[in-house]
């Protein structure tokens, strides 16, 4: 598994959430949870404008094993999305924490980052599936 950085927020669900110096929020998957998805084969992205909510589905993830729901770590709205994964959702098996980014949110409440995993918990978090 790669080293967690330490910059990111995590739900429980495996996705990540890195707060820019703008203030916007770029959200993916974690390298965790693209190894249990195993090879990706299509993204569903939101589209610019859209609004998400915290905890609710944003974007899906397809591998040859099983399509899975993206969970948005925090409320607001899509400022910008990985186009790049259409045509190479494999990005995301070779850079989770990188070039495999999903989307971008300007956050309504900031405040909700407070609320997710930092990476020292994440670690522990998935160190206690493994059990």
């Amino acid at each position: 598994m790669s080293e967690i950085p330490g910059d990111l927020k995590f739900l429980k669900s495996h996705e990540w959430a890195r707060l820019d110096d703008e203030g916007l929020v770029t959200i993916g998957i974690s390298d965790h949870a693209q190894g249990l998805l195993g090879d990706l084969v299509y993204v569903e992205l939101p589209r610019v404008g859209d609004t998400v909510d915290a905890g609710n589905g944003c974007a899906v993830v397809e591998s040859v094993k099983a399509a899975s729901d993206v969970y948005s770590p925090v409320s607001g709205e899509v400022v910008a999305v990985n186009a790049a994964l259409a045509d190479k959702p494999e990005t995301i098996n070779e850079d989770a924490y990188g070039e495999g980014w999903i989307l971008v949110v300007r956050p309504s409440d900031p405040a909700e980052l407070e609320d997710l995993l930092d990476p020292d918990a994440y670690a522990e978090l998935i160190d206690g599936e493994d059990d």
